[in-house]
């Protein structure tokens, strides 16, 4: 497995993530600075998500044919284009528009990047500890965007937090361009085979896995931070703190999906659900105890970790033959699970209160262990009646 592109992938993915979610840490400042509300300086987040979601199906497959570093290099190249213009903007609508249209490609880098990750993984074993590191730039972006990105605009200024987004972006570039080979274009696959993909039953179960295992953690996560002020009594700043170990322990979750995917994938994926719904439950009985319940939550944290890279394997592997729209259909469906597990959790604290946010959580991943028993099903059918044709997959 060579580890020095796959690092410089994973960079390259933080910068991405980075941009999108560095913006979060500094909106208060934007609608100080540019003169509007925080409704409006709001729309830098969710127009960015739109643009995701638009795109993840769409660009990857069209752009599925050029040779993977091109556009990897290219994608770098107009973010950190955008990502200048931004921080130099004289007004909010071109902040805006700086910041919202290169959004249409964060999908395509990130596919392509867990796409390259397979080539440099060797072994087709390796390929989910290749795709694990990518992902570990994901969960920096993830969890080092927001709070550095606050701490440079109230250090420095507001400009120079949104150069931040610029350099890491240009460093991730140059190293792109020096340290990623020159990579093989991917098998031909015409668009219609690609679509074809869609027919498969199996990946309607990984989609809709998705959807309700990643909805699992984020729409819980959502509500964290009143969580951790309002049941259990955390003042703000060991709250933050919290979440900072919890984000950190994405990174180890990470490095054990990748081991764990790799080894004994059925089993690994079959446990996730059951973790989840375990660790909500001893939550929901943690009651006021700090102790206890911020223990779980950095166990929450490794949990969150795995599920990231064991959805990604769950779409890859049903869609092998279209490994860029697979991803960008992972990504499509993650996107969709936060949103509208946020919702479906608002359900229960707006009918309960704040504590049974965990109770949505637990409904959601109750769901996605039926989506597993029925894919490892579908799968072990399949491969009964058609052996040849399934000789050494995986689940």
């Amino acid at each position: 497995m060579q580890k020095k592109p796959l690092i410089v992938l994973a960079i390259g993915v933080f910068g991405i993530l980075n941009t999108e979610m560095g913006i979060i840490g500094i909106l208060p400042q934007i609608a100080a600075q540019y003169g509007v509300s925080l409704t409006t300086a709001g729309l830098l987040v969710s127009l960015f998500a739109l643009a995701i979601a638009v795109a993840g199906p769409v660009l990857p497959m069209l752009l599925s044919r050029f040779e993977r570093k091109k556009i990897l290099v290219a994608v770098l190249a107009l973010f950190t284009a955008a990502n200048f213009i931004a921080a130099l903007a004289d007004d909010f609508y071109t902040l805006l528009a700086a910041h919202v249209l290169p959004a249409f490609l964060h999908p395509v880098f990130v596919s392509f990047a867990l796409a390259a990750a397979a080539d440099f993984a060797g072994r087709r074993e390796d390929v989910p500890k290749a795709v694990a590191i990518v992902l570990i730039g994901v969960s920096t972006g993830m969890v080092l965007g927001v709070p550095l990105a606050g701490l440079l605009a109230d250090a420095f200024s507001l400009q120079v937090s949104l150069l931040f987004f610029a350099v890491v972006t240009l460093a991730a570039l140059a190293a792109t361009v020096v340290f990623i080979p020159q990579l093989p274009k991917a098998q031909r696959v015409s668009y219609g085979s690609q679509l074809g993909v869609l027919k498969e039953k199996q990946l309607w179960l990984a989609l809709t896995g998705v959807v309700v295992l990643n909805g699992s953690v984020f729409g819980v996560f959502s509500y964290v931070s009143s969580y951790l002020a309002e049941v259990l009594g955390l003042p703000a700043q060991l709250a933050s703190a919290l979440l900072l170990v919890y984000g950190l322990m994405n990174i180890l979750g990470n490095a054990i999906a990748g081991k764990g995917l790799a080894a004994k994938p059925e089993r690994f994926i079959a446990l996730q659900p059951a973790v989840i719904i375990a660790l909500y439950v001893l939550l929901l009985v943690a009651g006021s105890s700090a102790v206890f319940a911020a223990a779980l939550v950095v166990l929450w944290g490794i949990a969150a970790g795995m599920v990231c890279n064991t959805i990604q394997y769950w779409v890859s592997s049903a869609a092998p033959k279209a490994p860029e729209f697979a991803n960008g259909l992972y990504l499509t469906a993650a996107n969709i699970g936060t949103s509208a597990a946020a919702i479906f959790c608002g359900f229960f604290i707006d009918g309960l209160g704040i504590w049974a946010a965990p109770l949505g959580g637990i409904v959601l991943a109750a769901a996605a262990e039926v989506c597993v028993y029925l894919k490892i099903r579908l799968r072990r059918d399949e491969k009964t009646a058609c052996p040849l044709t399934h000789e050494g997959e995986t689940a």
